[in-house]
């Protein structure tokens, strides 16, 4: 079945070509396309598509509050939001993967990148790209974008639950850190799952952020 997107970008010829790549990938289809935030939190909430493209500045309302009225707290079947942009330090990405974004990429990432964001939104994955993510992870959660003091887990993690949450802030894929750790896909799904019910997370964008916050994202 194919991933429905939505594409918002306020530059019609970025939002154009935007969709045209994600067109003629295999298995994505661009149901909607919004010029502004609030045309984009309409579209995806009459289309219902599985995967939201937002840029970070848009007019009327911009990518990190449209992500946030579509995933924040009792929101119903939220959509994973993408959220893309021209800098890799833009000061508002920390804010729009706070706000429920499942990742972020570049304008200039290209089709491949693209479309493996999409698929791995829609499948309840994160583009996490260690060159870039990452680092931005870990530059903003010691800065004043991210909070004093990450709330701490409501139940201790076990030494493997630590492992999977390096591997995890460190941009790996399920399969990767199934390989990496020596253990099943459905174990490495099961502890991914564990680690968003301690940490109070709503997606493996999260729990990589609290590892930044909390200096456990190892090397």
């Amino acid at each position: 079945m194919s991933v429905r997107v939505v594409v918002a970008d306020d530059q019609e010829i970025v939002r154009t070509g935007l969709t045209m790549i994600l067109n003629a990938q295999p298995g994505i289809t661009v149901v909607g396309q919004a010029a502004d935030g609030h045309r984009a939190v309409e579209l995806a909430r009459s289309l219902r598509p599985d995967v939201c493209l937002f840029d970070i500045r848009m007019p009327g309302i911009d990518g990190i509050e449209a992500t946030r009225r579509l995933t924040g707290a009792g929101a119903a079947d939220p959509p994973a939001v993408v959220v893309i942009t021209t800098f890799d330090l833009d000061e508002y990405v920390h804010a729009a993967l706070k706000a429920g974004a499942r990742g972020f990429l570049l304008k200039d990432a290209g089709p491949g990148m693209l479309a493996q964001a999409v698929h791995a939104a829609a499948r309840g994955d994160a583009l996490i790209a260690p060159s870039v993510t990452a680092r931005l992870l870990a530059a903003f959660a010691h800065t004043g974008a991210a909070p004093a003091a990450p709330p701490q887990p409501v139940e201790a993690l076990t030494h493997r639950e630590e492992a999977v949450l390096a591997a995890v802030a460190r941009g790996r894929t399920n399969a990767e850190i199934a390989a990496e750790l020596h253990i099943s896909l459905s174990t490495v799904k099961s502890h991914v799952a564990r680690l968003m019910d301690k940490l109070g997370a709503r997606n493996r964008v999260e729990i990589a952020m609290w590892a930044y916050e909390t200096d456990r994202a190892g090397s």
